[in-house]
């Protein structure tokens, strides 16, 4: 199940990256999946989302357990994340709400 997430949620990342290079050329940001998580015991795939001009990091997590609710936190690329992550239900996660956090986080 996860897998099949991870796929929906890279493909709604793709889909806000690419209007974002367009609306706004100057944020380019940088978008990652690991799966490293996995390797420390974790049962949970994560995605960063990176401006380096403004050293922002939008960090989302699928949780195996939870495979209907995505965490995600607006961080920072050079320090560590808070404890806390914001939910958000999968379904409600769109390419225009992702879209909408790049532009008003890193902007």
């Amino acid at each position: 199940m996860t897998d099949k997430l991870l796929k929906e949620l890279s493909e709604i990342a793709t889909q806000a990256h690419t209007r974002i290079q367009q609306d706004f050329a100057h944020i380019d940001p940088i978008v990652g999946v690991s799966r490293s998580m996995r390797k420390n015991g974790v049962p949970a795939d994560a995605m960063t989302i990176d401006c380096l001009k403004s050293k922002k990091r939008i960090i989302i997590i699928l949780h195996d357990l939870e495979p209907d609710i995505l965490h995600y936190q607006l961080s920072f690329i050079d320090k560590d994340p808070a404890e806390e992550f914001a939910s958000l239900a999968f379904k409600d996660l769109t390419s225009e709400l992702l879209y909408d956090w790049i532009k008003n986080y890193f902007s």
